[in-house]
């Protein structure tokens, strides 16, 4: 089971068709010799194209839509308002078990709406739109300020054999008890950094379980969806 969210934004029909291409910024080098080397570089932005259906005059028995149905004037609005913003928004494709109550994985991401194109065909659509979605993967970036250290004097042998003895005696860090709910954040993604293990977001899930609903009904939502609506504030225990 596949769901698409762009800014928050759930698109009622599962997308068709997704293509992600990881692009490269590797280089091929000419040597004196004419022989080539490889220069490996980090990897570039990633590339994601999509086709979404928008239904029209009724809602399909496939189709979701968590505040009602929508026509497709709404998503067309959506879509022009992000583009013409000029800021990132956030890509999320979730991946279900077919009973939806397990997250199999996820794609996460911010991205900027490079393009779409709108197709209506009365033959095959009726008056139904299909939309084709090109984003772009979206880093921040910013310059970086040069600070220049002043060199510090070598440490005595007898200074340094005290740094290694402090350093072997700290303690390792303890586990933390709770975690609170930052801008972003999904349940998998908290499991990943604070236990360590991506999958036991359920675990997470149960022990908070009331917190996680009553901050979703609060925001106006009938429930979080198992875990997936959760909220920036929200304290959440993490299990020992």
């Amino acid at each position: 089971m596949y769901q698409m969210y762009i800014d928050k934004i759930l698109f009622p029909v599962t997308p068709g068709k997704l293509q992600m291409n990881i692009n490269g910024t590797n280089k091929t080098l000419t040597l004196i010799n004419e022989g080539e080397v490889n220069l490996i570089k980090s990897p570039g932005l990633t590339d994601i194209s999509t086709e979404v259906l928008l239904p029209t005059l009724m809602e399909y028995p496939f189709a979701v839509y968590t505040d009602g149905f929508q026509k497709p004037d709404y998503y067309l609005e959506k879509l022009e308002k992000w583009k013409q913003s000029k800021k990132p928004v956030s890509f999320k494709m979730l991946r279900t078990s077919p009973d939806g109550k397990e997250l199999l994985w996820d794609t996460n991401m911010s991205v900027t709406i490079e393009d779409y194109k709108i197709e209506e065909d009365a033959d095959s659509q009726g008056f139904d739109v299909m939309v084709n979605i090109s984003m772009k993967q979206y880093r921040d970036w910013g310059a970086k300020k040069l600070v220049i250290k002043k060199s510090k004097k070598k440490k005595s042998k007898s200074k340094k054999k005290k740094a290694v003895k402090k350093k072997k005696t700290r303690k390792t860090k303890t586990p933390a008890k709770s975690y609170t709910v930052k801008k972003g954040d999904i349940l998998m993604g908290i499991a990943r950094k604070q236990l360590g293990n991506a999958t036991k977001w359920k675990s997470i899930y149960n022990l908070n379980k009331k917190t996680i609903e009553a901050a979703a009904k609060k925001h106006g939502r009938k429930s979080s969806s198992n875990g997936h609506w959760i909220y920036p504030g929200t304290e959440l225990k993490l299990p020992s």
